[in-house]
């Protein structure tokens, strides 16, 4: 009697075309940004010759600068808030038994993920609208306080993949060893689980960096990241120094994806 063969989607009929169809339409239009942001011209469809003179607009624009300065400090602020509480949720939720309601635990941690960005964006208007009319209030902590809720998730999960696999023997080891939590966390669980906190950090360091939509939300007047800067831009008129910008934030992300992807396969060894 013949085996069945496994299923594979590889093997179906029209997988090449379709896949190749969804890298040319992803894939295209970042090439094509790339490439315009050399243009000579001050036309993003029409080219016009190589130039670098759209990034050294850039680079020479003030309000390019401060926006990016904004955009780090937020970012970087972010990303350590979101990364601790990250750390101790994952703690908590890999390092205690089965408790009645760590589904729902789970799920609350994960909600960004789950609910629309811009329901998400609405809520901490209206909450912050109230704060600052209370306290009168408008600095750049909002922006921190709401970008870091928001990349908690995106910290916890590689954080958390990381504790799963891990071997509990030497935690408990050195438990029996009479060491102290805190002496076992210090000395035996933070060395293997650097990994996956340099991971989740990097993570959600990138998606601080280029949201727009809770920014959009949260800022106040004169607190424009470089992506909200950028959507500005776009409203006015467009130019190559848009794409030269994009670009930039293309290369930083593809930075921290490659780091990313080594630090996951050193995890793995």
């Amino acid at each position: 009697m013949a085996r069945p063969r496994s299923f594979d989607v590889r093997q179906q009929t029209g997988f090449t075309f379709v896949a190749i169809c969804c890298f040319v339409l992803l894939y295209l239009p970042i090439i094509l940004l790339v490439v315009y942001s050399f243009n000579a011209g001050t036309s993003i469809a029409i080219w016009e010759g190589f130039s670098w003179q759209w990034y050294e607009a850039a680079w020479n624009n003030e309000k390019v600068q401060e926006a990016t300065i904004l955009s780090l400090i937020i970012a970087s602020s972010a990303s350590l808030v979101a990364t601790s509480v990250a750390v101790m949720a994952a703690l908590a939720t890999t390092r205690t038994g089965k408790f009645k309601g760590s589904g729902l635990v789970f799920a609350m941690i994960n909600q960004p993920l789950m609910i629309p960005e811009i329901v998400t964006a609405v809520a901490l208007l209206l909450m912050f609208a109230m704060i600052k009319v209370s306290t009168g209030y408008t600095g750049i902590w909002y922006l921190i306080i709401a970008h870091s809720a928001f990349c908690i998730p995106f910290a916890y999960m590689p954080i958390r993949a990381r504790l799963q696999g891990m071997d509990l023997n030497l935690e408990q080891a050195a438990a029996d060893l009479y060491g102290q939590p805190w002496q076992v966390f210090r000395r035996v669980t933070l060395p293997q689980l650097w990994p996956g906190i340099l991971s989740g950090a990097m993570l959600s360091f990138v998606v601080s960096l280029d949201d727009v939509v809770i920014t959009e939300f949260v800022k106040s007047a004169g607190q424009d990241t470089l992506p909200t800067y950028m959507l500005g831009q776009l409203r006015r008129a467009i130019t190559p120094e848009v794409n030269a910008i994009s670009t930039a934030l293309l290369a930083i992300s593809i930075a921290m994806v490659v780091a990313f992807y080594l630090l996951s396969k050193s995890k793995e060894k």
